[in-house]
C-alpha cells in the first residue's frame, strides 16, 4: 500500500541540547561580525558591495549580557525601513547567543507567555534561532565581518 502521509518534526519533542548547539554557533558567528568597538558605540553599520546596509543597534548592556537588534537598513530618501528584524541576547559568560525575536515581515514579536505550553515555546525558539543561524551564515558569506562593521557615526552616508 502506498502512503502519502508525510511526517513532520512538529510531533517530536524539541531537544534542548540541539537548541543550545545552535545558540553556540550563533555566538561563534556573531564573533566574526562584532568588532571591539561593540562596547563603546550604540549603533554599528556594515557596508559591503551587493548587500543592503547591515545595522547593529545596542538596546541594553549588562555585565554578562548585551541585548541588540540586527537588521538590514533600507533607505528611500529620508524614510528608513528594517528587515529582517532580529533581536538577540548575547551571553558573554555562557558563550551563547539567542534570538529573542526574529520576524522577517513584522519586526519584534514576543512569543513567550506563562500560559504557553513549553513544547510550543521550544518549537518557536528553535525556529527563531535556526532562522538567525542561517541568516548569519548568509551575512558572513556576503562579506560582512569585523572589518566592515564600524560605528555608525564614523560611516559616510551615500
Amino acid at each position: 500500500m502506498v502512503s502519502f502521509y508525510q511526517s513532520n518534526s512538529l510531533g517530536k519533542k524539541p531537544a534542548l541540547r540541539r537548541l543550545q548547539q545552535v545558540q553556540e554557533e550563533i555566538y561563534r558567528q556573531l564573533h566574526l561580525l562584532i568588532p571591539d568597538q561593540f562596547a563603546f558605540h550604540d549603533v554599528l553599520m556594515s557596508r559591503v558591495s551587493g548587500s543592503p546596509d547591515l545595522r547593529m543597534e545596542i538596546l541594553e548592556r549588562h555585565n554578562y549580557t548585551t541585548f541588540f537588534r540586527l537588521t538590514y537598513e533600507f533607505r528611500d530618501g529620508e524614510e528608513r525601513s528594517y528587515a529582517p528584524d532580529a533581536h538577540i541576547r548575547f551571553y558573554h559568560d555562557a558563550h551563547i547567543a539567542e534570538a529573542t525575536s526574529f520576524n522577517v515581515g513584522q519586526g519584534c514579536v514576543r512569543t513567550a507567555h506563562p500560559s504557553f505550553p513549553i513544547r510550543q515555546i521550544m518549537l518557536q525558539a528553535w525556529r527563531r534561532n535556526r532562522a538567525l543561524d542561517r541568516w548569519l551564515d548568509y551575512l558572513l558569506k556576503q562579506g560582512h565581518s569585523v572589518a566592515t562593521m564600524q560605528a555608525a557615526s564614523e560611516q559616510k552616508i551615500n
